[in-house]
């Protein structure tokens, strides 16, 4: 099985690794009992996307970046994978699956190990899945409160009507599969304490929106005592993943006037009127890096097994027949309890393809 020369043998596998972290295990265990971990590329079209990798070269060449990506200046951080489309003709595979294990061990972990993970020593692709390993092992284990699962029901997103998910064919007609859960995790590291990462995905929603939304602290409110405070909101950098790739900085500046007023404005930087880039899935990229042997952008065994590992007490809750299953509609933006998720830490979601 050995590379050698000109000639390689590279094995590649798209997720779901595993449905709970006992068969992630046992599936790793079979793999590499046959590949050496080199050999293997478990692929996340995610990852191939430009603005995910540009998270890193955001962060690590713009030293006022770096200087404020800690728990002294960020208040919160959410990240969002949202999407209009129902579950169709793929009622056999999500009924077993769900919300949770199709998107959050994977996509949604991978998102959140970029954001939260420590400088590498280098760009080298051992090195950089060094430190998103370190990040998944560090998320706490969430409890029951820390998430909310709902399920859509019959309605219209846009102009096209969408039936009950229990309707959708080789559903079961009681099923408590979630298409929409949201969490509130915390990273134990000595940047992040403190700071919650609030986690959302589901079907049928209002807009198809992934993004990432990091929430600074508001500023001190003296010199603005006057100011309503919601004239002052918090300043927010949005990377925007799909459908359009960008990176927009929230900022406020002062209106024209003889007196102190503000407004707020934007940043923006999109990828296809900077570069001329036309949209891109992801697959392109990936698949280049496994013909030239790059691994940067595939995840090892142990950060497969950490994210699993993260998600496992809710997994369990779930399977003993615990938690609510809300019920939303369709083109909305999920459950009311998602809502609240936030609302009991004061918090709000940033709107779903603002």
């Amino acid at each position: 099985m050995a590379e050698a020369g000109s000639r390689f043998r590279r094995v590649a596998i798209e997720k779901p690794f595993g449905h709970d972290l006992a068969s992630a295990k046992a599936l790793d265990a079979r793999i590499l009992a046959l590949l050496p971990e080199s050999q293997i590329y478990r692929l996340d079209h995610f990852l191939g996307k430009e603005t995910v990798q540009n998270i890193l070269v955001a962060r690590f060449a713009n030293q006022w970046f770096e200087a404020v990506w800690n728990n002294r200046y960020i208040d919160h951080v959410q990240i969002t994978a949202a999407e209009t489309v129902e579950v169709g003709s793929r009622g056999s595979f999500y009924d077993a699956t769900g919300a949770l294990r199709d998107m959050v061990p994977n996509h949604l972990f991978q998102l959140l190990a970029m954001i939260a993970m420590e400088p590498p020593n280098s760009f080298d692709a051992d090195a950089i899945r060094d430190e998103k390993a370190k990040v998944l092992r560090a998320i706490r284990k969430p409890t029951a409160v820390c998430a909310v699962r709902g399920q859509y029901g019959k309605g219209r997103v846009g102009s096209r009507n969408v039936p009950a998910y229990r309707k959708v064919p080789d559903v079961a007609a009681d099923s408590r599969t979630e298409t929409y859960v949201a969490l509130k995790l915390e990273v134990d590291t000595w940047r992040w304490a403190g700071v919650p990462f609030y986690l959302r995905t589901g079907k049928a929603l209002a807009a198809r929106d992934t993004e990432i939304v990091v929430t600074f602290k508001a500023v001190p409110y003296a010199l603005f005592r006057d100011c309503p405070i919601d004239r002052l909101p918090a300043n927010r950098l949005i990377f925007q993943l799909q459908p359009d790739e960008s990176i927009v900085l929230d900022m406020l500046v002062k209106k024209p006037g003889p007196v102190i007023k503000t407004a707020g404005t934007t940043l923006d930087f999109t990828y296809a009127d900077h570069f001329k880039l036309s949209g891109r899935t992801g697959y392109e990229t990936l698949l280049y890096d496994m013909m030239t042997g790059d691994q940067t952008l595939f995840q090892r065994a142990e950060q497969i097994e950490a994210g699993w590992a993260a998600v496992q007490p809710i997994l369990d809750h779930w399977a003993k027949g615990k938690g609510r299953l809300e019920s939303y509609a369709p083109g909305s933006a999920g459950p009311a309890g998602a809502d609240a998720l936030l609302e009991r830490d004061g918090r709000f979601w940033h709107r779903i393809g603002q």
